[in-house]
């Protein structure tokens, strides 16, 4: 039986919040099979938990944020997909974070920390089967017209494979690489996507703020770009660290349906709200997907039935 994991031991981090600028502390604590990815906001006169998933996204605008039955009023946590897409690249089912305020740190604002907190606390099988979101038809979700359409789509794939293309006409933007395909059967998530950062433009720093956006933003945490270049000294780390992060930031988002997908996802120019609405459109079409287990381990696509080794 493929099984369902959580973690060993609890782990801790304290960042700043990308938007809010807020010191943040995370506590990443096991959970009981079945639970999923909770958030709780330790920092309420009365804890509040906050269960990852679809219905719950109550804002796309810059990051993902959750909250309370969706409510845009109710206790929120914003800024979720970096996390999430690490506990989806290691494969992580089931885990309390517990979180003193309301916004998850950007810390370098990739997975790569993330991804290192999750396996110094260790990851654990559990005795209960790993569920999946197999996709039986695609799924597509389409916005704007001309050079302002951007699209996302999902099919069948016996796996989970990522493909995006980017299209920002900047200079800096357009001499890397505009195109990437990762698939989990490659084992390489650690290696090829985490280490993707966030990326900003000096031209919308100042509207951003005057929003209460980007308040905890900084070179050490993000790309940022002005009209011509990359401004971080050291540059890129990887020669497609654009696109990359496009595809850390899917992941993330589609982890918010609670479940690794076996799915083929494709997309032009796409985002955070473009695709919760594609993940929404899937699971709101009971016709379009189902749950699934593997009794036999083998039976499982490749890279998503093995542990991702420690450090």
């Amino acid at each position: 039986m493929l099984q369902q994991r959580t973690l060993k031991s609890l782990t801790r981090a304290v960042g700043v919040g990308l938007h809010s600028g807020q010191k943040v502390e995370l506590t990443l604590r096991p959970a009981a099979p079945d639970t999923g990815i909770v958030f709780r906001r330790i920092d309420l006169p009365s804890p509040v938990d906050i269960p990852v998933c679809a219905e719950a996204v109550c804002d796309t605008r810059m990051a993902s944020t959750i909250s309370v039955g969706g409510d845009p009023g109710a206790p929120k946590v914003q800024t979720i997909e970096h996390i999430l897409s690490a506990c989806a690249g290691l494969g992580l089912d089931n885990l309390y974070i517990d979180i003193t305020a309301d916004e998850v740190p950007i810390l370098d604002g990739s997975a790569a920390s993330f991804v290192f907190l999750l396996q110094s606390a260790g990851v654990e099988l559990q005795n209960a089967p790993k569920r999946f979101i197999r996709i039986k038809k695609p799924i597509e979700v389409r916005e704007g017209e001309g050079r302002h359409l951007k699209w996302a789509r999902l099919v069948p794939y016996h796996g989970w494979r990522f493909s995006f293309e980017i299209e920002f006409d900047h200079p800096a933007l357009d001499a890397t690489g505009q195109r990437v395909v990762f698939d989990f059967a490659s084992g390489r998530y650690k290696h090829d996507i985490a280490r993707a950062r966030t990326f900003g433009f000096t031209r919308d720093v100042e509207m951003m703020r005057s929003r209460g956006l980007t308040l905890g933003g900084s070179m050490d945490n993000a790309i940022v770009i002005d009209d011509y270049r990359v401004l971080n000294t050291d540059g890129l780390r990887y020669d497609d660290e654009f696109v990359k992060h496009k595809i850390l930031d899917a992941i993330g988002d589609l982890y918010i349906g609670g479940h690794p997908l076996l799915a083929d996802y494709t997309a032009y120019k796409s985002g955070h709200a473009l695709n919760n609405k594609l993940l929404r459109a899937l699971l709101a079409d009971r016709t379009a997907w189902e749950l699934v287990t593997f009794e036999d381990e083998k039976l499982a696509p490749r890279g998503l039935a093995d542990l991702v080794p420690a450090f």
